[in-house]
């Protein structure tokens, strides 16, 4: 992911409202497969955690996604959908 590109993303999340909020030892199977689900249908998710770096780590490589951003107790994750496609990331535009 590029920096324009974590950058469009973050501006989405701005105005997102977190839809989970856990603990780490609450980060069961069970949530993290309605994380995986949340991902798939919206592609962008703001959740609230305690200990949110390290979350954001685990939750990231359990549901293969990107963690777009950590502030505070806020983690943004990123994944693109494969049947709901709604954010078209802003193309890279340097030359190689």
């Amino acid at each position: 992911m590029t920096s324009k590109q974590r950058a469009y993303l973050k501006s989405l999340a701005m105005t997102m409202d977190p839809i989970f909020q856990f603990g780490k030892n609450s980060l069961t199977p069970e949530n993290t497969k309605a994380i995986a689900e949340a991902l798939e249908a919206r592609e962008l998710i703001k959740n609230c955690a305690d200990d949110p770096k390290e979350i954001a780590q685990i939750v990231a490589e359990r549901t293969h996604s990107q963690v777009v951003q950590v502030i505070g107790k806020k983690i943004v994750l990123y994944k693109e959908s494969k049947d709901n496609k709604k954010i078209e990331l802003p193309k890279d535009n340097k030359k190689k």
